[in-house]
């Protein structure tokens, strides 16, 4: 290893060194064991974006003043030594040039560029012109500042120049390119020549003034988390008011006598390695009841992934499943492991299972079989530690029994099947699902929207939703958006959910009479139309002088003249 006091060329060590002579191929010392040295001293190369992300976390998390008391300080750190490093490792001409080496030093890091029309900090009408790393950053991450911005190199010139000088010095931006100015001037003095007009950046250098910044930024973020924990709170709170079965992590609510088995059954049947077949239409959540398979696993430390089996072509989904060997097609440009091997340890759900092909039925069923994937394009087999859940909307019993899915692959993925009910078989979930979804799309929209007024929610548990919860989570979405004020109303719900009719409950102890099945109906759809009879006739598909006959046997019209077709029938 050469020792640091001895590798400077020897046309520095024997005469006076001028700020002339500093260059790159002096200072520049590059050891091939990753020892990296500038002007004698261990030196480090940082990616000025990353300095920049520095930046941005300080301020996003201590705030913008306490950000550039720590810049600032660790500027002046930085720059007293380098004064001090120089001033030892370098027989200066003067102790002028000592002083300006501090500027050309920087230029050389990749700090700044300096520009002509002035390269003298303490000149009494001078100061100094430069194109800054850190304005370029800080324009990067936020744009046009108010303020200027180059607060560590304003540090850095303030170490240095403070060490020369035998006193402190302040430097100071008049002009900062990140707060628009066409370059970054700045401008060196002492404290009593500032004056009170930039007393407060000068309290910046103050060691007890970064304290009290810290322990202001700290306390911000200390309420910060108090103000998120209560939000929690409130949101597991109005959780328990919605629904007392609710997981918060997967927003699955279970009300309903059914819904609740199909849960009870999903975390018994998590606790054994089986491979599970999820049934359901589309949209009743397959894919969260996959999660909650995978989570009460054994397996829940290792990855969970899902992959849609329709969406992808028969090529590219063996590719996608078992990977594939380089140069295996065309584009295969290098090795690359599937699904298979990134879900080792963990749970791979195959979605849509019913729309795979009759070729890759075969080549996934002698995977689960064997415990091993064979890339394509490689002879060899790798083995693989995964457990396979299958979820489709698709009646596989009738696809083996027409031929289109294999039984032998069926009865594989089958070992326990989940049938997930949709939405119109536990209306008793519509509600609390209902206020769940609300809460989350008034929190992702910032809007006050907190609740249902009594007609919107008596329309959404008329309507059937055929679409399941996917349905009722866009059309959430859609009432949070279009709320006039802080709770839903029937107008804000879709047009097809606004148009429901009430749909017929049946107890055993509760049978009706088909004319009262009949009369209720009809006022029903006549309500609908706000008492316009003529419509109300022509969507139950029989003649005005029917519908005029049934409401008079109701008691609802006197005479002819009674009630208009165009207006409400009279009360009771």
């Amino acid at each position: 290893m050469i020792n640091q006091n001895e590798w400077f060329p020897v046309a520095l060590m024997e005469t006076s060194v001028k700020v002339e002579d500093l260059e790159h191929a002096e200072l520049l010392e590059l050891d091939p064991r990753g020892v990296i040295r500038f002007a004698g001293r261990r030196a480090l190369v940082i990616d000025a974006v990353a300095m920049g992300l520095l930046r941005k976390y300080l301020v996003e998390n201590f705030g913008l003043t306490a950000a550039r008391a720590v810049l600032t300080q660790f500027g002046f750190a930085h720059g007293f030594r380098m004064a001090a490093a120089l001033r030892e490792e370098f027989e200066w001409a003067s102790d002028t040039e000592w002083r300006r080496a501090g500027p050309r030093m920087c230029a050389l890091e990749g700090l700044f560029s300096t520009r002509p029309g002035g390269d003298d900090l303490l000149a009494p009408a001078g100061g100094m012109l430069l194109s800054s790393y850190e304005a370029e950053q800080h324009l990067l991450h936020f744009g046009r500042a108010d303020s200027y911005v180059c607060w560590t190199i304003c540090g850095l010139m303030s170490g240095y120049l403070s060490h020369t000088e035998g006193k402190e010095i302040y430097v100071l931006e008049d002009r900062c390119l990140g707060a628009g100015h066409s370059a970054c001037h700045l401008i060196g003095r002492t404290r009593e020549q500032w004056g009170e007009q930039r007393a407060q950046e000068l309290d910046l250098f103050d060691r007890q003034r970064l304290a009290e910044c810290l322990d202001v930024s700290l306390s911000r973020v200390m309420t910060t988390l108090k103000a998120a924990e209560q939000r929690l709170q409130a949101h597991r709170k109005a959780l328990v008011q919605v629904a007392d079965l609710v997981d918060e992590t997967l927003g699955i609510v279970a009300k309903s006598a059914t819904m609740q088995r199909v849960i009870e059954l999903a975390r018994r049947v998590a606790t054994v390695d089986a491979t599970v077949l999820i049934t359901g239409e589309s949209g009743v959540g397959k894919e969260r009841m996959a999660r909650l398979v995978h989570d009460q696993s054994p397996r829940a430390l290792g990855p969970f992934i899902a992959v849609n089996c329709g969406a992808i072509t028969e090529t590219l989904l063996e590719s996608e499943l078992f990977g594939h060997a380089r140069g295996a097609f065309t584009g295969a440009v290098a090795d690359r492991p599937g699904l298979f091997e990134a879900a080792n340890l963990g749970t791979l759900l195959l979605d849509e299972i019913g729309e795979v092909s009759a070729t890759m039925q075969v080549k996934l069923l002698r995977v689960l079989q064997e415990r091993e994937v064979r890339r394509v394009g490689e002879n060899k087999s790798r083995p693989v530690d995964v457990r396979v859940l299958a979820a489709t909307n698709r009646d596989l019993a009738e696809a083996v029994a027409d031929g289109s899915f294999r039984q032998d692959l069926y009865y594989r993925i089958k070992v326990v099947e989940l049938s997930v009910p949709p939405l119109r078989e536990r209306r008793e979930d519509i509600l609390p699902l209902c206020r769940v979804l609300l809460e989350d799309a008034a929190k992702r929209m910032a809007r006050d929207v907190s609740g249902l007024t009594p007609g919107a929610a008596d329309q959404l548990l008329r309507y059937r939703w055929p679409g399941n919860v996917r349905e009722l989570e866009n059309a959430m979405e859609r009432a949070v958006a279009l709320a006039r004020g802080n709770r839903v109303e029937r107008e804000d719900l879709p047009e097809e959910v606004r148009d429901a009719l009430a749909t017929p409950v049946v107890s055993g102890a509760d049978v009706r009479s088909l004319s009262d099945v009949e009369k209720e109906y009809i006022l029903a759809v006549l309500k609908l139309n706000e008492g316009h009879q003529g419509r109300t006739a022509q969507q139950l598909q029989i003649g005005s002088a029917t519908l005029y006959r049934k409401l008079k046997r109701y008691g609802l019209i006197e005479g002819r003249g009674g009630a208009s077709s165009s207006q409400a029938p009279a009360k009771k």
